[in-house]
């Protein structure tokens, strides 16, 4: 008999302990923005996995948890692969970040609702002006190469303008 996948808030206290000393740029508790993004999702109107893959979305990503973690949790399938798709890879370009993003079914909901609370005016207002502004037009970027309102995509670059073509 298979084991039962993990209920939300058991994914939640994971995450919750998985980045419990972790803090963001501005010194906050990380686990405030993992909180949001959930929130954010299940505002959007996203499913219980792409909720519990926002809780997860930076989980890999981070080092909280290890790949290894993800593959042998008691999570559905769909959830894993959202968090994957999510996952930022060492030395990957923005635009082939998007194009698995866009390709995995759930995942834009999750990177929607994470752009939207990193790019929080309150939230980048504490920082650095010149790290506020890299991070304001990363940010708007990665909406455009996802199609998303307020982005934009570079001049120059029209690869990148239709990310979902490959």
């Amino acid at each position: 008999m298979p084991t039962p996948y993990l209920t939300p808030a058991e994914v939640e206290a994971i995450a919750r302990e998985a980045h419990g000393a972790q803090t963001d740029k501005a010194g906050r508790p990380y686990v405030e923005h993992l909180a949001a993004v959930a929130e954010g999702v299940r505002s959007r109107g996203g499913t219980d996995e792409q909720i519990a893959a926002a809780w997860l979305h930076d989980a890999v990503e981070d080092g909280a948890l290890s790949r290894q973690w993800l593959d042998d949790a008691a999570l559905p399938q769909q959830v894993k692969d959202m968090v994957l798709a999510v996952t930022k890879r060492d030395g990957e370009d923005l635009g082939t970040y998007a194009r698995r993003i866009l390709a995995t079914p759930g995942a834009l909901l999750i990177k929607e609702s994470d752009l939207a609370h990193n790019a929080d005016p309150e939230r980048l207002a504490v920082l650095e002006a010149a790290t506020r502004a890299r991070l304001t037009e990363k940010y708007a970027l990665v909406r455009g190469l996802l199609g998303l309102s307020g982005g934009t995509v570079p001049a120059g670059r029209p690869e990148q303008a239709c990310p979902a073509t490959d």
